[in-house]
C-alpha cells in the first residue's frame, strides 16, 4: 500500500509487533501515559484510539502476554504513515517492558459484525447505558443490532470506571466503516469504544 494512497482523510489500524512477558491486567491507563509520552500529538487527535491489548486468562493482577501478542492505534491515515517507518521504540507500562517492532497498516473493513471489548459507561446501569448507545448509534446515522455484553470496571486515576462490552451486527457496508472511525462513548486512548470485526455475537 503507498503512502500517496494512504494520504486520503481515511482512518487506519496501525499494527506494532510487540515483545513483552507480562502486563498489569488493569494496563489501559499505564499504557495510555506511555504512547502519550512517547506521541505528545495523540492526546488532540479527536479520533485516535489505542486498541486493549489482550492478555492470557487468568486470576493475578499480573497478565501473560501471548508470543503474538500486538500493540494496535487506531489513526486517521495522515498520522498513521508518520508511523510506518518508526520502529525500535522501548515502553515502561505499569513497570513492564514493552519494545515495539516495525509496524504495519491494516484498513478498516465492512464488517456486518462488529464488536467492542470495552465501551465507556456512566455508571454500572445497563439500560442506562443501552439508552446512551442507542441516541449515539442514531446521530451517527447507524443502524444494525446491538447487543450488550458483560460489564467490567477499570482504575482511571485511582477511580472506578465502568464498561460494558458491546456487539452490533447486521450492519451495512458503509455504515460497519462509520462506526468504526467514529466508534462508541469517549476514553478511546483507554481502549474504549474501539469496534473490530467479529464472526458471531457469542464473543458477549
Amino acid at each position: 500500500m503507498s503512502t500517496v494512497h494512504l494520504l486520503a482523510d481515511r482512518t487506519v489500524d496501525v499494527v506494532f509487533p510487540m515483545d513483552a512477558q507480562t502486563l498489569l491486567r488493569d494496563h489501559a491507563q499505564a499504557l495510555q501515559l506511555a504512547l502519550c509520552e512517547q506521541w505528545p500529538w495523540l492526546v488532540s487527535e479527536s479520533l485516535a484510539g489505542i486498541h486493549p491489548i489482550k492478555v492470557v486468562h487468568g486470576l493475578g493482577e499480573s497478565a501473560l502476554l501471548s508470543r503474538r501478542v500486538r500493540l494496535m492505534l487506531r489513526l486517521g491515515a495522515s498520522r498513521a504513515t508518520e508511523l510506518l517507518s518508526f520502529q525500535g521504540a522501548v515502553l515502561t507500562v505499569a513497570g513492564e517492558t514493552l519494545r515495539l517492532g516495525v509496524p504495519h497498516l491494516r484498513e478498516l473493513q465492512p464488517h456486518a459484525t462488529l464488536y467492542a471489548y470495552r465501551v465507556a459507561a456512566d455508571n454500572g446501569d445497563e439500560l442506562a447505558f443501552m439508552a446512551n448507545v442507542d441516541r449515539e448509534l442514531g446521530e451517527l446515522g447507524i443502524g444494525g443490532v446491538p447487543v450488550c455484553g458483560l460489564r467490567h470496571r477499570m482504575q482511571v486515576s485511582g477511580r472506578p470506571v465502568d464498561t460494558f462490552s458491546l456487539m452490533l451486527h447486521q450492519l451495512a457496508p458503509q455504515q460497519s466503516l462509520q462506526l468504526q472511525r467514529c466508534g462508541v462513548g469517549s476514553r478511546r486512548l483507554l481502549g474504549c469504544g474501539l469496534f473490530v470485526p467479529h464472526k458471531s455475537a457469542a464473543a458477549v
